[in-house]
């Protein structure tokens, strides 16, 4: 007999988080309850063998259940993340290698051009070359208005979302063959801003665009560029954002699904966008939002 369906409102905690915080970026081993990435129920099926991944903010939240997916269907996975994230990043290098693939950590801020360029040629010597580029480092932070956003804040998070992804990006492009892939984690609120993550949100449509005008530069070289859009996911970003105990009970549960999602259930698109499963799919931004439109 065939498995039924799942009902997708509770294939997984349905939120109500409970009152947390941490200090940015934020550590999964410290998240209650603990995100899923996939560790127990991805499984592969070969669709990326061979393939050499880097993917930038690997080491927890959407990116580790990207890098677990990555190696499970056969890529080796370079992950670049904040050194604070090292405990994080080991265990996703440990997930990576369970899987019979290279890991490799690579550890620094890509607010810094030379970390953040430097990357690309240390993936490419590790790993023997580069195929999937996911540009997924980010930073958000509540605001209670425009006037509490310092020039530091707008600095960390213009250079954290769109500078460090520019930098990574351009050191890139050069090395990319035809059947290469670029797919960047976007955000709703690139569609649907809320007034607390304006800076975030800022950011995040302009990756949008980014994805646009480098599907067109790209496209005529056999490369394509592609865009996530997640909705709520739970990650260790989000204790790590400052929102207050009502907040956090109540995240992600105005989706039409009724609740938020988690870092596995995006594994799936980042996967399809990387394989040659997508193969006539360019310019375009897969959201994952329960539900919500983009």
């Amino acid at each position: 007999m065939a498995d039924q369906p799942h009902d997708p409102r509770s294939a997984h905690p349905e939120g109500g988080f409970p009152d947390q915080s941490q200090e940015q970026p934020g550590i999964t081993d410290e998240t209650t309850p603990r995100p899923d990435h996939g560790e127990d129920s991805y499984r592969g099926s070969g669709r990326l063998e061979g393939r050499r991944a880097l993917i930038t903010g690997g080491d927890s939240g959407i990116g580790r259940a990207a890098a677990i997916a990555f190696a499970r269907e056969g890529a080796d996975v370079a992950i670049a993340h904040l050194p604070d994230e090292q405990e994080d990043a080991d265990s996703t290098v440990a997930l990576i290698e369970a899987a019979g693939r290279k890991g490799l950590r690579l550890p620094g801020d890509v607010r810094d051009e030379d970390f953040a360029t430097g990357i690309v040629d240390r993936t490419r010597a590790a790993l023997g070359g580069l195929d999937i580029l996911v540009l997924n480092a980010a930073y958000q932070k509540d605001r209670e208005g425009i006037a509490s956003i310092s020039t530091e804040e707008l600095d960390r998070v213009f250079r954290t979302n769109l500078y460090g992804l520019l930098f990574t990006a351009r050191a890139a492009v050069p090395h990319l063959q035809p059947g290469a892939a670029i797919i960047v984690t976007s955000s709703i609120q690139a569609y649907s801003p809320s007034p607390g993550l304006l800076d975030y949100a800022m950011t995040k449509a302009a990756q949008v665009a980014f994805v646009k005008a480098m599907a067109e530069e790209l496209g005529p070289k056999g490369i394509r560029v592609n865009a996530v859009a997640p909705g709520p996911i739970w990650t260790p970003l989000i204790p790590a954002t400052g929102w207050d105990a009502e907040r956090l009970a109540t995240f992600g549960t105005d989706t039409p699904i009724g609740r938020p999602g988690q870092p596995a259930e995006l594994a799936g698109a980042y996967v399809y966008l990387a394989s040659a499963e997508s193969s006539y799919v360019s310019g375009t931004v897969l959201g994952v939002t329960g539900g919500k439109p983009l």
